[in-house]
């Protein structure tokens, strides 16, 4: 992998590990990246893993605005939290949106398309 994709998968591997919204298997792949590409393994095949156990857990739009509308979704960011992330998830579904854009998720999807494993989202 050439140094320039290296710095740019590093750059999103570091925005997924500072993103409170990141899973702990997001943040579990991400960190056993860093582990791996420090530890000077093959880079390829360290990012090929991660890619891989990013790709399995992905937020869809339709899931994000199931999660927000719900009573466990107003639980977990008030009343006026969840109204909000379901009109802006509701926008971007009908911009053509795919995927959740929250901290966590962004590099995620940022990375999946880099690497030619997903389509670009609207954001992209």
């Amino acid at each position: 992998m050439d140094k320039q994709l290296l710095d740019y998968a590093a750059s999103k591997v570091d925005e997924m590990l500072a993103a409170p919204s990141a899973s702990e298997e997001t943040k579990r792949a991400a960190q056993a990246w860093k582990d791996a590409v420090a530890k000077g393994n093959d880079a390829d095949a360290a990012t090929n893993t991660l890619l891989d156990a990013i790709s399995a857990h992905q937020t869809t739009i339709d899931d994000l605005i199931g999660f927000v509308g719900s009573d466990t979704g107003k639980q977990v960011f008030g009343e006026e939290g969840a109204a909000k992330m379901l009109a802006h998830s509701e926008e971007r579904k009908k911009a053509g949106a795919k995927f959740c854009d929250c901290a966590a998720c962004r590099p995620c999807h940022e990375l999946l398309h880099k690497f030619g494993r997903e389509e670009a989202d609207v954001y992209l």
